[in-house]
C-alpha cells in the first residue's frame, strides 16, 4: 500500500459488512481516503451513513472485512490485538462525545492517565503547558463532577493531546455541549493544530465545527461523495443538502 510521505492515516479499498447472505449490509464501500499531517479533517454525512465506522476503522477500533489501513506508514489491518492495543496507545488520542472520565480522579489525573498506563513518567512541564493550554491550570485538582460540561471536554482534549499522538480522532467533540461552549472547544481543536501541528480527524454533524477544519470529507451510502476544502458554515449546510438530496 503506497502512502504519501506527509500522510499520517491512509485507507485503500476499505469496505465493512454486516450480516450475510441477503441480509449482509455495506456500511462502507471501497472508500479510498488519506489524511495528510498537521491539518483538521472533519467527516460529515446523513446518519447512517457510516462516518462513525470509517473513525473506528482508521483508528483501528474495528476492523475491515476488506481493505488496508496504515496508520505513520503502518499497516494497522493484519495486526494482532496487542499489537493493535500497542499502536493505538502510542500513536493515537481519542475525544469522545461524552468525555469517558474517571469520576475518582481529578481533571490532572485524568489527562495523564494515558502515559500511566503506558508505564511512562509524565513530563511536569509538558503536563503544565497542557493544562495551561486547554485553560484549567486552576482546574486540575477538581473532580469531573466538579467540572462543567466544556471543561470535561477541555480534559478529555488534554488527555488526548498529552501523548503527542501522530493522529488524533474526535467522535461528535461539541454534540454534548451549547452553543457557546462548543465555538471554545473548537477554537481549542484549533490552536492544537496551530500550536503542536496536531494532525485531526473529527466525525460532526455540527456545520460550525466541520467550517473550523481545513477539508471536509462527506459521506453516502457509504462512500465517499465529496471532498470539500475549507469552507464557511453556509457552504457546509449547502453540501450537506446537496448530498443528503442524493
Amino acid at each position: 500500500m503506497s502512502v504519501t510521505t506527509d500522510v499520517v492515516v491512509a485507507a485503500s479499498g476499505i469496505t465493512r459488512r454486516y450480516g450475510e447472505g441477503d441480509a449482509a449490509v455495506d456500511a462502507l464501500r471501497g472508500v479510498d481516503v488519506q489524511i495528510p499531517s498537521g491539518q483538521v479533517t472533519a467527516v460529515m454525512g446523513p446518519s447512517g451513513t457510516g462516518k462513525v465506522t470509517l473513525m473506528h476503522i482508521l483508528a483501528g477500533l474495528d476492523r475491515p472485512t476488506e481493505g488496508h489501513v496504515a496508520i505513520d506508514g503502518r499497516d494497522i489491518t493484519e495486526m494482532r490485538d496487542q499489537e493493535l492495543t500497542l499502536l493505538r496507545r502510542d500513536h493515537i488520542g481519542f475525544i469522545f462525545q461524552f468525555f469517558n472520565l474517571l469520576p475518582m480522579l481529578t481533571a490532572e489525573e485524568n489527562v495523564v492517565l494515558p502515559l500511566r498506563i503506558a508505564g511512562r513518567t509524565p513530563e511536569r512541564a509538558w503536563v503544565d503547558e497542557v493544562m495551561t493550554k486547554i485553560g484549567l491550570d486552576d482546574r486540575r485538582h477538581h473532580r469531573p463532577a466538579q467540572l462543567s460540561g466544556g471543561q470535561s471536554q477541555r480534559v478529555a482534549i488534554a488527555r488526548a493531546l498529552i501523548t503527542r499522538p501522530t493522529v488524533m480522532f474526535a467522535d461528535e467533540p461539541t454534540g454534548n455541549l451549547d452553543s457557546t461552549t462548543s465555538e471554545e472547544i473548537l477554537k481549542l481543536l484549533r490552536e492544537a493544530v496551530s500550536s503542536y501541528g496536531q494532525t485531526t480527524l473529527m466525525v460532526t454533524h455540527d456545520p460550525r465545527a466541520a467550517a473550523m477544519a481545513d477539508r471536509i470529507l462527506f459521506l453516502a451510502d457509504g462512500l465517499i461523495v465529496r471532498d470539500q476544502g475549507q469552507s464557511t458554515s453556509q457552504e457546509v449546510l449547502e453540501a450537506m443538502s446537496e448530498v443528503s438530496a442524493q
